[in-house]
């Protein structure tokens, strides 16, 4: 009730104040103006980052059904504008927004990404028998222990929930204790690696067994590996290195590296496409690192040896890349533990590197086996998103309990 009043009250001010030339922002959270179209499911992800990792299953459902995604954040929207899908902000969690919202859309499902607990959205959409569901849903530590505070707030949206897949297992065990019905549960996955594990991998090259990448470095970095790759060239002058700065505004001081080293090479801004043999390839622009991925065999995973917590092996693991990390993961621990004990990656240090790539562009078939660990070990990770998109789409018809008939 107090949470109704509170509302309401919000409610009135907000609306004045977007006719006193509020935001076309909140306005079209407020639903002052312009209304949605009707679509089946109703997808909400907070932004960039929680659409981007829903990618795969956003495509599956929206090839099946009429479909509408809401974010938080104006970039979110532009991004799923830029997918062809019908996009706008969410309304905000208040009961003019949603009546108005719900009544324009008549969603089937309304379909949540990683986390957003919104109790009037929540008790709305069940008075209108909408299903809920939630993928790649997250529930931190901290998180667990504020909604412990909260349980008549936390349990009824949680009990509303008709079908959920968690993130990792630690989140689904504190969703359960907070009071998600273990009926609701789909099998676990990991959204951000369905995309790299969706990736086909490039076949066997022997161009790819001689090129190492050095991806996303950061200051300090670049040094020890073209050391390790000069040393590298007096027993194998057909080996090739690509260096692909984390920040492409260090090039000219990379490439001042190089040059006092002795080293020919080439540079992509000026158009060059890949390294020649005993050159180096300085990769200076953006979003180009998975062209350098295909490239290469092997790849150190920069922000590693120096302390910047390392950066994904997700994406070289995803083209069979044989992956080497410095003594700074901490941002990947658990991934470069998993990729380690399966023999898919290798611990080194500016020390040891020479070394370790000698022994790999030596021995090319353990590199390959290498990569291919790897991403075996990425598509394991990731799951299999088909049943939880079957599961997604009985709900969006309607059907309550799964359609065991394979219509």
């Amino acid at each position: 009730m107090l949470y109704d009043a509170t509302t309401r009250l919000a409610e009135a001010a907000l609306r004045c104040r977007a006719r006193l030339g509020g935001s076309p922002a909140l306005r079209q959270r407020l639903l002052c103006a312009d209304s949605p179209g009707r679509a089946r499911i109703w997808l909400h992800a907070a932004s960039v980052g929680e659409l981007t990792s829903a990618r795969v299953v956003v495509d599956a459902l929206a090839a099946r059904h009429p479909l509408l995604v809401t974010t938080n954040s104006e970039t979110g929207r532009a991004m799923a504008q830029g997918w062809g899908l019908p996009a706008r902000l969410a309304p905000l969690d208040l009961p003019g927004a949603l009546d108005r919202f719900l009544d324009a859309t008549e969603p089937q499902l309304a379909l949540t990404v990683e986390g957003e607990f919104w109790p009037l959205r929540s008790r709305r959409l069940a008075e209108r028998g909408v299903a809920q569901a939630m993928i790649g849903a997250r529930m931190s530590e901290r998180s667990a222990a504020t909604w412990t505070r909260l349980p008549r707030v936390i349990r009824p949206m949680l009990g509303r929930i008709d079908a959920l897949s968690a993130q990792d297992q630690a989140s689904e065990a504190r969703l359960l204790n907070l009071g998600l019905p273990a009926r609701s549960l789909l099998p676990r996955l990991d959204l951000k690696l369905l995309a790299p594990a969706a990736e086909a991998p490039p076949p066997d090259d022997p161009l790819r067994d001689r090129t190492i990448l050095a991806a996303s470095t950061h200051e300090g970095e670049d040094a020890p590996i073209l050391d390790a790759f000069a040393r590298l060239l007096a027993h194998r002058p057909d080996l090739r290195l690509i260096v692909a700065p984390r920040h492409p505004r260090r090039a000219e001081a990379i490439a001042a590296l190089i040059a006092a080293r002795g080293l020919p090479f080439t540079r992509r801004s000026d158009g060059a496409a890949e390294a020649t043999d005993g050159a180096v390839l300085l990769a200076d622009t953006l979003g180009e690192m998975s062209c350098w991925y295909v490239r290469a065999g092997i790849c150190l995973v920069g922000g590693s040896l120096t302390d910047h917590g390392g950066h994904t092996p997700w994406e070289p693991a995803a083209r069979r890349c044989a992956l080497l990390r410095g003594p700074h993961y901490a941002n990947f621990v658990e991934a470069f533990d998993a990729l380690q004990a399966a023999g898919a990656a290798e611990a080194v240090t500016a020390d040891t590197l020479a070394d370790t790539l000698a022994r790999l562009v030596g021995q090319p078939a353990e590199a390959r086996a290498m990569g291919t660990r790897a991403r075996d070990v990425l598509v394991t990770r990731a799951g299999d998103p088909a049943a939880l998109v079957a599961r997604l789409d009985d709900l969006a018809q309607g059907r309550t309990t799964p359609d065991m008939t394979g219509g």
